[in-house]
């Protein structure tokens, strides 16, 4: 008997009427069978966090959010090794990598926003008027109320804890909506908030799908104050057509078709070891991946043929996409590369491995060179191993190709020359440059992309005003 999942609504589980199964990636073997929450079952999630925003949660100081915040925190630490095992059952991802970044990240956030609500400030003006009077203005911060989160399938638990921790520090109460295909760890976690003594409706998770089930009913229920999303940038656009009606705030961060710029004057290994993470970590399932990669043409060949060892280095151990149907969406492009005319360095197909693997959903990591800038493997987000790459001849052509495209999510710019660095960097239409390096994160700083990457910005004190009502009070002296 693979295990239940059901919904968590309220402080208590509750068994939805119809039930999907959750895949392994890894051989297509079913790990668990998940109950779909019905629409009267969203209702009763919304009115569990509202009455719990409207009674003990509400009144709870900045402090003792906190010291919640650090309870959660330590949980998901004293259960370290089933979260992983969790997280790997729904992703495939190796034990490594969700022991490195995934699980660590996910208690990291409460952490760390439980740090930054202590020390956020608000607004104060002291107003003088002509008269000779004077008045003090000064901003109060306030919950929103209800939070409704929709999270993704490439790293559910980081991103689902990325916008729990931040909300609930705020004084609000949240209802989940994680991915289909990756619901054990926003389950697991209501066990982590009821050990922590998070308060019943506090934290409440509703599964299923999107149109039609738990997404569309949550992003379209009038008493959600507020949505937050992490995903793809049609689904983005659904939710924000669904929520429209309601003019509630909104926090999306979506698609990327990332860009790193290569100089030849480059730290070479230290470029390698960056793209080669850049590229092909979490088997390219990452939004910040870059799947477009310009190089000067001095050190062209050198890094194609590099990155083509490194990739074929990592091929064995490189995890699966998250689904059969992902993997054809993945495979469809590596066809359409060559009907485009690119040339395949490596990869480019399944790999074979004579055991159950076979029955994953692995694709080859993948090298193209030799496409037109306006190919659709160079303009659309494929969202797997998987990058193009191009020569330039200078600084301005590398700027312009790399901004040419309708996201503006992440970018990165390798080289040696400081003054460039800034330079370039300054011309980056995205919502993070990287700098000889990728991945690096300090929690605080603004997060989020321009045109289809998404809209809003999260982070410190950035992701509180978002999760915050500021109310001004003005007072007559």
């Amino acid at each position: 008997m693979v295990p239940q999942l059901d919904s968590f609504i309220g402080g208590r589980f509750r068994r939805g009427p119809r039930a999907f199964p959750d895949i392994h990636p890894v051989d297509g073997s079913t790990v668990a069978c998940v109950t779909e929450a019905t629409a009267d079952m969203v209702d009763e999630a919304v009115s569990a966090a509202r009455g719990a925003v409207a009674g003990d949660w509400g009144r709870t100081t900045v402090r003792e959010r906190a010291a919640a915040l650090h309870r959660i925190a330590d949980a998901i630490e004293a259960r370290f090794d089933e979260f992983v095992a969790r997280e790997v059952a729904d992703t495939g991802k190796p034990v490594a990598l969700a022991s490195r970044l995934d699980v660590p990240r996910a208690a990291a956030n409460f952490r760390i926003f439980a740090d930054v609500i202590k020390t956020a400030c608000v607004e104060s003006f002291h107003t003088e008027m002509p008269d000779g009077r004077a008045a003090l203005n000064y901003a109060v911060r306030k919950p929103l109320g209800v939070v409704g989160i929709i999270t993704p399938w490439n790293l559910p638990l980081l991103l689902l804890t990325w916008k729990v921790a931040p909300a609930l520090a705020c004084g609000n109460a949240v209802v989940v909506k994680p991915s289909e295909e990756t619901p054990w760890t926003a389950t697991l976690l209501a066990d982590a908030m009821r050990t922590a003594g998070i308060p019943d409706g506090v934290y409440n998770v509703v599964h299923g799908f999107g149109p039609g089930s738990a997404g569309e009913f949550l992003s379209s229920h009038p008493e959600i104050d507020a949505i937050t999303f992490t995903g793809e940038t049609r689904t983005g656009a659904a939710i924000m057509a669904a929520a429209a009606s309601t003019v509630k705030p909104l926090s999306f961060e979506l698609g990327g078709k990332n860009a790193a710029v290569v100089f030849a004057d480059c730290d070479f290994d230290e470029t390698i070891d960056g793209l080669a993470d850049a590229v092909f970590l979490n088997t390219g399932q990452v939004c910040l991946c870059a799947e477009r990669v310009y190089v000067e043409r001095a050190v062209f060949e050198h890094i194609v043929g590099a990155l083509k060892e490194r990739a074929e280095a990592l091929a064995p151990n490189l995890g699966p996409l998250i689904s059969a149907q992902h993997r054809e969406k993945v495979l469809s492009y590596y066809r359409l590369a060559r009907e485009e005319g690119a040339c395949v360095e490596t990869g480019g197909g399944v790999p074979q491995f004579g055991d159950r693997r076979d029955n994953g959903f692995f694709v080859e990591p993948t090298i193209l060179t030799g496409l037109p800038e306006s190919a659709r493997c160079v303009k659309e987000e494929i969202f797997g191993p998987v990058c193009h790459i191009a020569p330039f001849d200078s600084e301005d052509e590398a700027i312009a190709k790399a901004n040419d495209t309708l996201y503006g999510l992440a970018a990165s710019i390798w080289t040696s020359d400081l003054k460039r660095a800034h330079r370039v960097a300054a011309q980056m239409r995205a919502g993070i440059t990287w700098v000889n390096c990728w991945f690096l994160r300090d929690l605080r700083t603004p997060f989020g992309g321009v045109g289809l990457s998404g809209i809003g910005r999260e982070g410190g004190l950035h992701s509180l005003n978002f999760y915050s009502a500021l109310n001004n009070v003005c007072v007559k002296l």
